[in-house]
């Protein structure tokens, strides 16, 4: 992977990504916890989509509860790889740099809840038609952008397998090329 030097405008971009991300999930957040803490669950169809408050001590759904110290660590990882990743314009495509600051938007909205007094992240949306993990913003932006990242490194493997093909494709069209040459040669020489 080549440093590629970003222009100010992809700096900017990828910049108001994650700060857009970020004030949108705690945003949100806040006002979880102002409405929707006090009465617990509010129905926007019942039965299948709810608001409802909750405040989740372990990562995205759920999963690995209690263990607050290792998520953070992880966290702080993640993100001293990824926004390094990101601004040294190491990413292939426009959408896997997009992808990536989705990622890191999520991961901070989530790490600013662990490292508050509360501990816990807050979590509100309730898909109960599927019976889904409650999930929030940062959760959405680290899972959206999971997903752009992989369609975008696979559509990269395609186009890279193509791209090796019709090399190897010219390749031996200028290989049978200088054959025909030569015979043609030995010809006129008889």
């Amino acid at each position: 992977m080549k440093i590629k030097k970003l222009t100010v405008k992809q700096y900017i971009t990828y910049l108001a990504i994650i700060v857009f991300g970020i004030l949108l999930d705690q945003g949100t957040k806040l006002l979880a916890l102002r409405f929707l803490e006090p009465i617990g669950t509010f129905p926007i169809i019942r039965d299948a989509l709810h608001l409802t408050y909750c405040e989740n001590p372990g990562a995205a759904f759920g999963m690995l509860a209690d263990n607050r110290a290792v998520f953070i660590v992880v966290s702080f990882v993640m993100l001293a790889v990824l926004i390094p990743y990101l601004f040294l314009g190491l990413t292939d495509s426009k959408l896997s740099a997009i992808s990536v600051a989705m990622i890191i938007a999520g991961g901070i909205g989530n790490m600013i809840d662990r490292l508050s007094a509360r501990g816990t992240v807050i979590d509100f949306v309730d898909f109960r038609l599927i019976n889904f993990a409650i999930f929030n913003g940062a959760d959405s932006f680290v899972c959206v952008g999971s997903a752009l990242l992989v369609y975008a490194l696979l559509k990269e493997i395609n186009q890279e397998k193509k791209k090796d093909e019709q090399e190897k494709t010219l390749s031996s069209e200028n290989t049978s090329d200088k054959g025909e040459n030569t015979d043609e040669n030995e010809d006129k020489s008889v």
